[in-house]
């Protein structure tokens, strides 16, 4: 359940910047992605330690983040790194499958949905560039 909420949001959140660039985002957004890697990277260890090596749910979604939010390579690096570093904290705390780590899913997920939605919630202006001022053109078809 989590994991599909958790998607949910996660997807609403990747879709709703549009064309903006994740360095566009104001230096508490870029935050927030960071934080929403390594929740990311702590629910991938958290699911492979249940569903095996070969799961790779969470490490596409990764993917798709940094498809979607294009960030530059310095951004995209600290996205990854995050990602790994969560992994690796709960890839040593639960190397197994029992109830412990799934609460510690379920904690993953939530704190995951509630940086999604916050960043779904955040607008970001996409500065549009004006037609040449030579432009005879009446309308885009036109061009």
């Amino acid at each position: 359940m989590f994991r599909t909420l958790l998607l949910g949001v996660i997807t609403t959140a990747l879709f709703a910047a549009g064309a903006a660039r994740a360095q566009d985002r104001p230096a508490d957004q870029r935050q927030r992605l960071l934080e929403l890697a390594y929740a990311l990277g702590e629910s991938h260890a958290l699911r492979q330690g249940c569903e095996g090596e070969g799961d790779q749910y969470w490490r596409a979604r990764m993917m798709r983040l940094v498809q979607v939010e294009r960030p530059g390579p310095t951004l995209e690096t600290q996205l990854r790194e995050r990602f790994n570093a969560g992994f690796v904290v709960q890839r040593a705390a639960y190397p197994g499958c029992d109830e412990a780590s799934h609460e510690a899913e379920a904690r993953a997920a939530r704190r995951g949905q509630a940086l999604a939605l916050k960043l779904s919630r955040s607008t970001i202006q996409v500065r549009r560039e004006a037609p040449a001022p030579d432009s005879v053109a009446d309308d885009e078809a036109a061009r």
